[in-house]
């Protein structure tokens, strides 16, 4: 069991606040994707086959999207490096402000990234467009790696997680 040190350490109370807001981000996700499909490859919004799929499409497997999110939610945690929590004097809770914060920068982040093609085809591959497991599989990692190089962030893997003892 991983025994928390600081339990009111910025961090775990950002990654409350990022689980808190979780599933309605996913849906912003998958509609800021269908915006960004239509700016990129169908700006005069006329209705095709494939177009239709995508405005319509609501029913796929989450999974993948998920890893997607909490992958953006783990560029955000490292961005934000100072884990101080600062005073506040307008009477919200720090968690209250953590998800307004998270929120508004989530949403400048998959802006900035639905005006990358790549990115776009990608997430269309394990969301709207899903087909066989084995092709959401492949466009997951691939989106995972565009995310991370888009970031400038470089994940090393090592044996599994670590975990403290306490004596």
């Amino acid at each position: 069991m991983i025994q928390k040190l600081f339990p009111l350490d910025k961090n775990y109370i950002l990654r409350q606040a990022q689980f808190a807001l979780e599933e309605e981000l996913l849906d912003q996700m998958v509609y800021e994707l269908k915006r960004s499909y239509t700016y990129l490859y169908n700006p005069l919004k006329l209705m095709d086959s494939t177009y239709a799929v995508i405005l319509d499409g609501f029913e796929f497997p989450t999974d993948r999207i998920r890893m997607i999110y909490r992958q953006l939610c783990g560029v955000y945690r490292y961005q934000q490096q100072d884990n101080q929590l600062e005073l506040l004097f307008d009477g919200k809770s720090h968690f209250d402000k953590f998800k307004e914060e998270w929120e508004a920068a989530f949403i400048s982040m998959i802006r900035q990234l639905g005006q990358n093609e790549q990115y776009v085809k990608t997430m269309l591959r394990m969301t709207l467009l899903f087909d066989t497991e084995s092709r959401a599989e492949w466009a997951e990692n691939h989106c995972k790696a565009f995310i991370n190089q888009h970031f400038g962030i470089r994940v090393v893997k090592r044996h599994g997680e670590l975990f403290l003892k306490v004596s």
